[in-house]
């Protein structure tokens, strides 16, 4: 969370992606969807960076995206895992109106966005009971194993200022999930954990399988900086392929991530970070049988893409390179370790059950954000829009 901000009425005008990044360093953390960078991996979007002042203090910031319209210039303006600000406020309507504002001078019909709030979170265990559990379909019908009530009060405001909740089965194709499952690389008081409390946190199986994997001779090579993460990113994209092919998803072309790489990780040497993006390709015997993308801002590492081979399943290379990616967070000092989305089914015979049973074996927790919201600010062209993705 960012820190309270003096009551007053708050300013909204587009600054410098380096202003803007400095703003960044300043916090523990942000989404890595709300860097500069961000903006240039997604090309087909117009971008613009945002300042919030107070005064003459900048106070938080926002990366927002505009969708065109077919055949109008009006946009869609999206503010995905952000804006970043300070939560805590008891008016967000003194952040949200002035955005809101600048968005409709720049020709949006509307604005989405995601706060970064954690509304509840569920333990591994809770998770896995309620998936042997025929009477339980949904994660939200177990009792969370805590509610957080910054995350409540953020949902009361927004309903109270017209901003609408997009499910999360519905809405723009440009939207983030709302369930994810992440690792605590930090004790309830805060301290750093270390290598055997976070396998011991592990279940059975996970830890077995990354054992099996050095037994093996699986090795994890990790880059650095951009040019290393370029001469890696083929052999990343040609498994990626695969696994798509086998798993049924549409994959993205190398070109995606050639820019993703270029942006993110080129971010991060202007930082003197390497690891902001970081490919980790696990080998056996030569061969290529796992391979992943990790990305980390501040205190938070996430797991972005993951690909396998099908042949060599045996010598567990997925953990490997997950542990990998787990031992490097550690190292950075970061507080969390987030695999990304999960769906909130929990029924056994759900196609995206695997996933989860994956993510739960590393004894995390499931964890529920405030979702993605609208605000139409010209509900007309908001409402012919929803009509046009939804039949995409």
């Amino acid at each position: 969370m960012t820190h309270p901000v003096p009551a007053a009425p708050l300013r909204v005008r587009e600054i410098p992606p380096s202003e803007h990044l400095a703003f960044l360093e300043t916090r523990p953390s942000a989404s890595f969807l709300q860097t500069p960078a961000w903006g240039l991996v997604k090309a087909e979007w117009r971008r613009e960076s945002l300042g919030f002042f107070a005064g003459e203090e900048l106070v938080g910031v926002a990366l927002v995206l505009y969708r065109q319209l077919p055949r109008l210039k009006r946009y869609l303006a999206y503010v995905p895992e952000g804006p970043v600000l300070d939560w805590t406020d008891d008016d967000l309507g003194r952040w949200l109106q002035p955005l809101a504002a600048h968005c409709r001078g720049r020709g949006a019909f509307g604005v989405r966005m995601g706060p970064p709030v954690v509304t509840a979170q569920w333990s591994a265990q809770q998770v896995k009971d309620g998936i042997a559990d025929d009477g339980v379909r949904r994660l939200g019908e177990l009792a969370p194993l805590e509610r957080d009530p910054v995350g409540a009060r953020v949902v009361s405001q927004l309903e109270s200022l017209g901003w609408r909740h997009q499910g999360v089965d519905g809405g723009f194709a440009a939207g983030q999930p709302q369930f994810v499952f992440q690792v605590p690389l930090v004790d309830d008081e805060g301290a750093p954990l270390d290598e055997a409390a976070v396998l011991k946190a592990m279940n059975q199986q996970w830890r077995r399988n990354i054992k099996k994997a050095v037994k093996a001779g699986v090795e994890v090579q990790s880059t650095s900086g951009v040019a290393e993460a370029l001469e890696a990113l083929p052999a990343f994209h040609e498994l990626y392929v695969h696994t798509a092919e086998r798993d049924h998803f549409t994959p993205r072309p190398l070109g995606y991530f050639r820019t993703m790489v270029e942006a993110l990780a080129g971010e991060g040497e202007q930082l003197d970070q390497p690891d902001r993006l970081r490919l980790h390709l696990a080998r056996h015997e030569g061969d290529l049988v796992a391979a992943t993308i990790a990305i980390r801002v501040g205190t938070h590492s996430w797991y972005s893409y993951g690909a396998s081979s099908t042949e060599k399943r045996d010598v567990r290379g997925s953990n490997a390179a997950q542990w990998a990616m787990l031992r490097d967070a550690l190292a950075a000092g970061s507080h969390v370790y987030d695999l990304r989305g999960i769906t909130d089914t929990l029924e056994a015979d759900d196609s995206h059950v695997g996933l989860i049973q994956f993510k739960v074996g590393t004894g995390g927790r499931a964890v529920e954000y405030a979702g993605e919201w609208d605000l139409p600010l010209n509900k007309v062209l908001y409402r012919a829009f929803s009509l046009y993705m939804a039949r995409r």
